[in-house]
């Protein structure tokens, strides 16, 4: 979203969206069907997180927005809507190739106080009409609201346990159970616990690593983050101004261990899930874990796997692999290339690990082959930040951006991306051609909608550039395609126009499997068939499947994606469990 030169004046924007957000609001309240529409264009959308009824999914077309505005509007009593000018002016703004006025709104309901953000589209009359709605509970507002009270006693008990002391008790879980036994310590589970806690709800975290952050800290040497600082903090505790653009792996895992100190999230590592049953009777699970060594067994009323879409290697079946007789490893277990200088190495996968191992093999004086699968997006690490600039430069404060981003529907998103690939795909024009000269082959996403869209399906098929491009341009690293690979042999590979290639190594960056692929080992036949598919679009709600909200099966949830979506979405899963356990909704979806 961009601010457009020569924009309306401040006034004539504010009458804008109040004549608009007055005139929706009386039309809701008489529950006029008539009334809702002419607010509406026909191609509008109305992305729902949560806000006006207990349902995850975005409604499109005018017809069918009014027909379940009125039905959930009325089923939540959502009232008094106003523009919320503290949280955002409205302001002048291109989204989708649109001209729009983009401002956000507050409203109430029976489950709570709600937000949501609107994107008018002037008419000809002088009038507007909303092309996209969204509304959200308002997570801080409820906790707030429950936080009034009595403050703190400042009376000391000097006898009784000292904070360290009550911490650690608390943890242990040895006379009690978690209401939530989050499955996974990355930042999505991390995200999650926090809010948890923050709502009242009691979170333990485990995960098998040693140490916390070590599911970044023990990845490849070179790994960073490859979108810009300002997108990526976590909830109520930002990143210091200090950090760089780009942050590296050691200081993200880092910051993740300093994080669960400060927000007190309960946290074991060196602890194995072994899986869980659900007694329909008790509405809990008999999670089985093994901690350092020792079984135990925890009877939580509420899983959430944060296993991530990135978790668990992904080791594809190569047709004659085994004929070659070097060391081969994923991609997930190699560390660094110094080891290998002087030493041919091959790797399998065009993503951005694959492009980053392959970039570290070379500086450290490998003799490196990139084998290329499948067609990849490459877009320079610059141009890719396009895509997130409702966060870049100055602007509103995170928290409102937060709105507008999570704001922005499938449909329009789609469009918004189409247009961000087609102008990065201009600025990189000179790389991407000489790319093509050196046989890489390229794509651009599902009908040119670039990388954001390719991590929400698969998780991968993309790569930032950060110098591998050039290298693989300038023949330093060697491109093979897999299609013409004839043989593995002892000492690499057989090529259809019989040439041989060495290698010593083997990496096969291909990626990770998806959060669902361990159902069935660890919940059983029957969880994994009525859960059904997780990550991916829903044809229905234009949603992630399963993701962020209740799942079929009772108390099992997923949770996973990038710093910004565990930062956003992480909440739902609080307000969800929150009014589940309060009996206000019902356990599956």
């Amino acid at each position: 979203m961009l601010d457009r030169p020569g924009a309306p004046p401040a006034d004539a924007l504010r009458d804008t969206t109040e004549r608009w957000i007055e005139a929706f609001d009386a039309a809701l309240a008489g529950r006029s069907a008539a009334g809702l529409s002419a607010l509406l264009v026909a191609d509008s959308h109305w992305r729902n997180l949560f806000g006006i009824s207990w349902y995850f999914a975005t409604f499109s077309g005018n017809a069918t927005i009014v027909a379940e505005l009125l039905a959930r509007g009325a089923e939540v009593r959502a009232a008094n809507f106003r523009i919320d000018q503290a949280a955002l002016a409205p302001r002048n703004a291109v989204v989708g190739g649109r001209e729009v006025v983009e401002a956000i709104f507050t409203f109430d309901t029976a489950n709570g106080p709600g937000y949501g953000a609107v994107r008018l589209l002037r008419q000809p009359d002088g009038l507007a009409k909303a092309w996209t709605i969204s509304t959200s509970l308002d997570f801080d507002s409820i906790c707030e609201a429950r936080a009034g009270g009595a403050p703190e006693s400042t009376i000391r008990d000097f006898a009784g346990p000292d904070w360290l002391e009550a911490r650690q008790a608390e943890g242990a879980y040895d006379d009690r159970d978690p209401d939530v036994l989050i499955v996974g310590g990355g930042h999505a589970g991390i995200s999650v616990a926090v809010e948890l806690n923050r709502i009242g709800l009691s979170a333990l975290v485990i995960d098998r690593e040693e140490r916390i952050g070590d599911n970044w800290r023990l990845r490849y040497r070179g790994l960073k983050l490859h979108n810009k600082t300002p997108v990526n903090h976590l909830r109520y505790l930002p990143f210091p101004t200090t950090f760089p653009e780009y942050i590296p792996k050691d200081k993200i895992a880092n910051w993740l261990e300093s994080y669960v100190d400060i927000m007190e999230v309960d946290f074991w590592t060196r602890c194995e899930f072994e899986g869980a049953t659900y007694d329909d009777a008790s509405q809990r699970w008999t999670a089985r874990l093994t901690r350092e060594g020792d079984s135990r067994t925890l009877r939580p009323k509420h899983i959430v796997l944060a296993t991530s879409v990135s978790g668990t290697p992904s080791i594809p079946r190569i047709e004659g692999i085994e004929g070659f007789k070097g060391e081969v490893l994923h991609s997930s277990r190699f560390k660094a290339g110094k080891q290998w200088a002087g030493r041919p190495v091959m790797v399998f996968g065009t993503g951005t690990s694959a492009h980053d191992i392959c970039q570290e093999l070379q500086a450290a004086g490998a003799d490196v082959t990139m084998i290329q699968r499948s067609p990849t997006m490459v877009v320079n690490v610059e141009p890719a930040q396009l895509y997130d600039k409702t966060y870049l430069g100055d602007g509103p404060p995170i928290a409102s951006r937060d709105i507008l981003n999570s704001g922005v529907p499938l449909p329009v998103m789609k469009l918004a991306h189409k247009l961000v690939t087609d102008e990065v795909k201009q600025l990189d024009a000179p790389l991407l051609t000489r790319l093509e000269a050196a046989g890489f082959r390229l794509e651009y996403g599902e009908d040119g909608t670039g990388w954001p869209l390719k991590f929400r399906t698969r998780g991968g098929g993309y790569y930032f550039n950060v110098g591998a491009s050039e290298l693989i341009a300038d023949s330093k690293i060697k491109l093979v395609q897999a299609a013409d690979i004839e043989a593995y042999v002892a000492d690499g590979v057989k090529l259809r126009d019989g040439t041989t290639r060495k290698a010593d190594l083997f990496v096969l960056a291909t990626g990770y499997k998806g959060p669902d692929h361990l159902l069935t080992q660890l919940f059983g036949d029957d969880v994994a068939k009525r859960v059904g598919r997780v990550w991916g679009f829903d044809e229905t709600t234009s949603e992630l499947r399963n993701m962020w909200t209740r799942t079929p099966q009772p108390g099992l949830w997923f949770v996973g994606g990038a710093f910004s979506q565990a930062r956003i979405y992480s909440r739902y899963i609080a307000l969800q469990i929150d009014a589940i356990e309060a009996g206000r909704l019902a356990k599956a979806g």
